[in-house]
Protein backbone atom coordinates (compact mmCIF):
# COMPACT_ATOMS: atom_id res chain seq x y z
CA UNK A 1 0.00 0.00 0.00
CA UNK A 2 2.75 2.02 0.82
CA UNK A 3 3.88 2.39 -2.85
CA UNK A 4 0.34 3.24 -3.89
CA UNK A 5 -0.17 6.03 -2.06
CA UNK A 6 3.71 6.72 -2.63
CA UNK A 7 4.14 8.44 1.02
CA UNK A 8 2.96 7.56 4.46
CA UNK A 9 -0.30 6.11 5.22
CA UNK A 10 -1.27 8.44 8.06
CA UNK A 11 -0.40 11.29 4.75
CA UNK A 12 -2.72 9.98 2.73
CA UNK A 13 -5.15 9.69 5.66
CA UNK A 14 -4.69 13.19 6.91
CA UNK A 15 -4.01 15.41 3.96
CA UNK A 16 -6.21 13.32 0.89
CA UNK A 17 -9.35 11.63 2.58
CA UNK A 18 -9.57 14.41 5.24
CA UNK A 19 -8.62 17.71 4.22
CA UNK A 20 -8.88 17.28 -0.14
CA UNK A 21 -11.73 14.88 0.80
CA UNK A 22 -13.47 18.06 2.77
CA UNK A 23 -12.76 20.18 -0.10
CA UNK A 24 -14.48 17.61 -2.45
CA UNK A 25 -17.25 17.26 -0.37
CA UNK A 26 -17.99 21.30 -0.10
CA UNK A 27 -17.22 21.09 -4.20
CA UNK A 28 -20.11 18.41 -4.42
CA UNK A 29 -22.21 20.31 -2.44
CA UNK A 30 -21.50 23.57 -4.71
CA UNK A 31 -22.34 22.00 -7.88
CA UNK A 32 -25.48 19.95 -6.45
CA UNK A 33 -27.24 23.05 -4.71
CA UNK A 34 -26.59 25.47 -7.85
CA UNK A 35 -28.78 22.60 -10.14
CA UNK A 36 -25.26 21.70 -12.21
CA UNK A 37 -24.72 17.90 -13.99
CA UNK A 38 -23.11 15.63 -11.98
CA UNK A 39 -20.11 15.79 -14.82
CA UNK A 40 -18.91 19.04 -13.64
CA UNK A 41 -18.67 17.44 -10.12
CA UNK A 42 -16.58 14.70 -11.21
CA UNK A 43 -14.16 17.22 -13.84
CA UNK A 44 -13.61 19.61 -10.31
CA UNK A 45 -12.65 15.78 -8.85
CA UNK A 46 -10.18 15.17 -10.86
CA UNK A 47 -8.80 18.87 -10.53
CA UNK A 48 -8.82 18.28 -7.32
CA UNK A 49 -6.80 14.85 -7.47
CA UNK A 50 -4.09 16.40 -9.76
CA UNK A 51 -3.33 19.42 -7.12
CA UNK A 52 -3.79 16.66 -4.10
CA UNK A 53 -0.95 15.08 -6.08
CA UNK A 54 1.20 18.18 -6.33
CA UNK A 55 0.70 18.85 -2.73
CA UNK A 56 2.00 15.91 -1.58
CA UNK A 57 4.84 15.97 -4.01
CA UNK A 58 5.72 19.72 -2.80
CA UNK A 59 5.25 19.33 0.98
CA UNK A 60 5.78 15.49 1.71
CA UNK A 61 8.57 14.95 -0.86
CA UNK A 62 5.96 12.38 -2.71
CA UNK A 63 6.27 11.13 -6.16
CA UNK A 64 4.58 13.64 -8.36
CA UNK A 65 4.32 10.93 -11.51
CA UNK A 66 2.56 8.33 -9.66
CA UNK A 67 -0.11 7.21 -11.94
CA UNK A 68 -1.48 4.69 -9.51
CA UNK A 69 -1.17 7.36 -6.67
CA UNK A 70 -3.28 9.79 -8.67
CA UNK A 71 -6.33 7.20 -9.73
CA UNK A 72 -6.58 6.47 -5.97
CA UNK A 73 -6.28 10.17 -5.17
CA UNK A 74 -8.76 11.42 -7.21
CA UNK A 75 -10.94 8.13 -6.56
CA UNK A 76 -11.19 9.04 -2.89
CA UNK A 77 -11.78 12.65 -3.37
CA UNK A 78 -14.63 11.96 -6.30
CA UNK A 79 -16.09 9.55 -4.41
CA UNK A 80 -16.60 11.55 -1.17
CA UNK A 81 -17.60 14.67 -3.83
CA UNK A 82 -20.59 12.04 -4.90
CA UNK A 83 -21.82 11.65 -1.69
CA UNK A 84 -21.43 15.29 -1.16
CA UNK A 85 -23.41 15.57 -4.38
CA UNK A 86 -25.79 13.52 -3.94
CA UNK A 87 -26.87 14.34 -0.24
CA UNK A 88 -27.06 18.30 -1.52
CA UNK A 89 -29.71 17.14 -4.48
CA UNK A 90 -32.16 15.27 -2.64
CA UNK A 91 -32.38 17.94 -0.10
CA UNK A 92 -32.65 20.90 -2.88
CA UNK A 93 -35.30 18.23 -5.14
CA UNK A 94 -37.19 17.56 -1.84
CA UNK A 95 -37.41 21.41 -0.55
CA UNK A 96 -38.02 22.54 -4.40
CA UNK A 97 -40.89 19.93 -4.68
CA UNK A 98 -42.29 18.67 -1.61
CA UNK A 99 -45.72 18.08 -3.03
CA UNK A 100 -43.85 15.30 -5.76
CA UNK A 101 -41.19 14.03 -3.52
CA UNK A 102 -40.23 12.96 -0.08
CA UNK A 103 -37.24 12.17 1.21
CA UNK A 104 -36.24 8.13 2.07
CA UNK A 105 -32.93 8.83 3.64
CA UNK A 106 -29.58 10.64 2.81
CA UNK A 107 -29.49 9.11 -0.18
CA UNK A 108 -33.25 7.82 -1.63
CA UNK A 109 -36.73 9.66 -2.23
CA UNK A 110 -39.48 8.43 -3.46
CA UNK A 111 -42.67 10.06 -5.31
CA UNK A 112 -45.59 11.04 -3.49
CA UNK A 113 -47.80 9.18 -6.06
CA UNK A 114 -46.91 6.11 -5.97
Amino acid sequence: MNGLISNQPVVFGLFTVVLMGGAGYMTGQAVASTWRPFGQAVTYSVLLGVADRFLIYALFDGALLSVPGLILDTAVILAICSIGYRITRISKIVGQYPWLYERTGYFKLRSRNG
